[in-house]
């Protein structure tokens, strides 16, 4: 009797926990991992499209974000898009850190004491007066661009890379999957190949090292980066997620998981407390850099967040994946 008993208390407690673990848990605990703060993310990541094509919408009138994160002036485009559409002017964002991005792009470049290291090229037709422009702009030196870490192979991430490398001599830095991805698109503007990227290399240059992580799920080897910044001479450690968007067939969304989790490992174990994006919506620049734009005296850097919201911001992309994967099981 007490054999069949116990057999049944087991047998109920993992009812109950099959229970809680649903498509809608996972999407309540991504939810809670956005906060305040990542609430677009969150929106794209567990509403745009999975495995299964569109989820409903979270809310009356919230929009789809295409797959992968594309909008307009991605692939299908024909020719470039007019500026006022793309335009954004460059900010300083830390000590050592600049925006030289797009509106809805980011590149992001690290100075150091010997060069500059850019994380994403954005697109070919907007490289030049976005990067060398920008540079310009705020007083760098474009030809001091080194190394170009091109998160995964994409033509809003890598359509800049060849401007650079033709004109700079900057090497171009992807894993060596995500160079077999480009090397076989056909259309588009490419750089040729060049540094592969191994999981965990350190690239430094002058005073500055940054870490490399490949991160699959995105596409077959997305970089993943850690690096170091100054607010006003104060160091931190900033992160960033290499490839947001999730595919369509689920065993990239289950390799897109299990490289979150792993990622939030790292970043938790490192202690970062800056989280970054390749694309504006998802890590606040929309709203972020205007304010380092115009600063107020002795406001804090918006970017500065603490290590348990950059965890945050890494549970969505794990929870909004986890909930995909169990809606089409």
């Amino acid at each position: 009797m007490r054999v069949a008993l116990g057999l049944l208390l087991a047998v109920s407690t993992l009812a109950a926990q099959d229970a809680k673990d649903t498509a809608e848990a996972h999407i309540a605990a991504a939810k809670a991992g956005a906060g305040d703060d990542f609430q677009n993310l969150f929106q794209f990541q567990c509403y745009g499209p999975g495995p299964a094509g569109p989820r409903p919408a979270a809310r009356a009138g919230a929009q789809r974000a295409p797959v992968g994160g594309q909008r307009a002036g991605g692939p299908g485009r024909q020719g470039p898009p007019d500026r006022s559409t793309w335009y954004a002017e460059p900010v300083r964002v830390f000590d050592n850190l600049y925006f030289f991005g797009q509106s809805e792009y980011a590149v992001w470049a690290i100075t150091t004491s010997e060069g500059i290291i850019v994380l994403d090229t954005i697109f070919d037709y907007s490289v030049e007066e976005e990067v060398a422009g920008g540079m310009k702009k705020l007083g760098l030196d474009p030809t001091m661009i080194k190394y170009a870490i091109v998160s995964h192979p994409h033509p809003d991430h890598d359509g800049g890379a060849k401007f650079l490398q033709d004109h700079y001599g900057t090497r171009v830095v992807m894993s060596a999957a995500d160079w077999d991805v480009l090397d076989k698109r056909t259309t588009g503007t490419k750089p040729k190949r060049d540094v592969e990227a191994t999981d965990g290399q350190k690239l430094t240059l002058g005073d500055i090292t940054v870490t490399l992580y490949i991160t699959p799920g995105h596409t077959p080897g997305t970089i993943s980066t850690v690096f170091p910044v100054k607010d006003n001479g104060t160091p931190h450690l900033a992160a960033l997620w290499g490839g947001v968007g999730l595919n369509r067939d689920p065993e990239s969304v289950q390799t897109y998981i299990r490289s979150a989790q792993r990622f939030s490992g790292i970043v938790r174990q490192a202690g970062a407390d800056i989280i970054l994006a390749n694309h504006t919506d998802w890590d606040r620049s929309k709203i972020n850099l205007p304010m380092l734009a115009r600063p107020t005296t002795g406001s804090p850097n918006p970017y500065i967040v603490g290590n348990t919201k950059v965890l945050g911001f890494l549970k969505v992309a794990e929870e909004c994946a986890t909930a995909r994967v169990m809606e089409v099981n």
